[in-house]
């Protein structure tokens, strides 16, 4: 008989198990280049706000460019499906817990209005923003010609999980190749986890791409389908993907880490991990001028037979400006990431985001906890 031989899991890990070791020389924090970079576009604020309903719309969109960094709009939700899509918003704020779900379905069954996609994409550069427009892989071909043409600056392909190798009953199906080849603009993809997906991706063409499955604060994928990789872990393999594709092609494409980070301290370590940018949704949806009004829901959330997803209460914290820059009025690493992005730079002597991928991360499930009894019975623990 053949030797039985089990199969063997590796481990990976989140933002919670992992720390940021301190490097044996320092720098100030105003002196370091957070610069985030998508083809020839420079972002001064490496942050991406997430292509969600309740995170982005047109005004959200030019005040987050203005601020450096680059909101992606979400031109397959309310804002291209209604005329007033504040007023649908409020509806989906104000349903019972109960009925919620169902509501959402019924409000993205409404057919997508192509002058819309237009409108809004227009409706941020007429603001002076940088426009990031996000469609699934299904649409894509249908409405990037139409993105483009209104004026936007870079264009989002998004989904669940996306590969470069996607087999369907259609005779042809979206080939990113090709589609890059007829756009003006640079195209992002997402989401993946895995060395080979990404790096498949980047052959592609691709300028950028986000590093996520299912850790978002709304997204129940990962409970509902089981499917997923920590954090900390997917950023290194895609890092690593990205780092071998450059040594092969002399091109650099951009890593997004996608969800799941809660405080400062979090963002810090999806850099150090191999993150360029870090695309932020509940943590942005505190925001006074986000769109809803202190509620967040996922993309995923209204699918009319299997929705993973769920309108959560974020609250309604600070200025965008507050959360982004500071000065920060809560002591629990919610507001001036930026600030506490520099200031882990600072300390662990990485100068710039090439140097931050080089520091030293332990396995530290403890780091914050360790010490911390007088704080343990505080929200910041819950």
């Amino acid at each position: 008989m053949p030797a039985f031989r089990p199969r063997e899991l590796r481990r990976s890990y989140g933002f919670d198990e992992v720390a940021i070791v301190p490097g044996d020389a320092t720098i100030n924090p105003d002196q370091t280049n957070i610069d985030l970079k998508i083809a020839g576009l420079t972002f001064s604020t490496p942050i991406v706000a997430a292509s969600m309903d309740a995170v982005v719309d047109p005004d959200f969109a030019a005040l987050f460019s203005k601020l450096g960094g680059l909101a992606v709009l979400n031109l397959e939700g309310v804002q291209a499906r209604y005329e007033n899509p504040a007023e649908v918003i409020n509806e989906i704020i104000q349903a019972p817990e109960d009925k919620v779900t169902t509501l959402l379905q019924k409000i993205y069954t409404q057919p997508i209005k192509k002058n819309l996609i237009g409108d809004r994409v227009r409706a941020v550069k007429d603001r002076g923003g940088v426009c990031a427009a996000s469609v699934t892989p299904a649409n894509t071909k249908g409405f990037a010609p139409i993105i483009a043409e209104a004026g936007a600056d870079i264009l989002v392909v998004q989904s669940t999980v996306t590969s470069a190798r996607h087999f369907s009953k259609s005779l042809k199906g979206l080939i990113f190749s090709e589609l890059i080849e007829s756009l003006p603009i640079p195209v992002v993809v997402g989401n993946c986890v895995t060395y080979t997906a990404a790096l498949e991706l980047m052959r592609t063409g691709i300028s950028g791409i986000f590093v996520g499955v299912g850790p978002g604060a709304t997204c129940t994928t990962r409970q509902v389908l089981g499917i997923g990789v920590p954090q900390i872990t997917a950023t290194m393999d895609c890092a690593a993907a990205r780092d071998d594709y450059f040594d092969e092609s002399g091109r650099y494409v951009a890593v997004i880490t996608d969800g799941g980070m809660r405080y400062g301290s979090d963002m810090c370590k999806a850099f150090a991990a191999g993150a360029d940018g870090v695309m932020l949704g509940a943590i942005l949806a505190q925001a006074e001028e986000a769109p809803g009004n202190g509620y967040q829901w996922g993309m995923a959330s209204p699918h009319p037979a299997l929705p993973r997803g769920k309108r959560i209460r974020v609250g309604t914290r600070a200025s965008l400006e507050t959360i982004l820059f500071g000065p920060s009025t809560v002591a629990d690493g919610s507001q001036n990431l930026v600030g506490a992005l520099r200031t882990a730079m600072g300390v662990c002597g990485a100068a710039n985001m090439a140097q931050m991928h080089q520091v030293e991360m332990v396995i530290a499930p403890a780091i914050r906890t360790e010490g911390k009894s007088w704080q343990l019975q505080d929200t910041y623990f819950q």
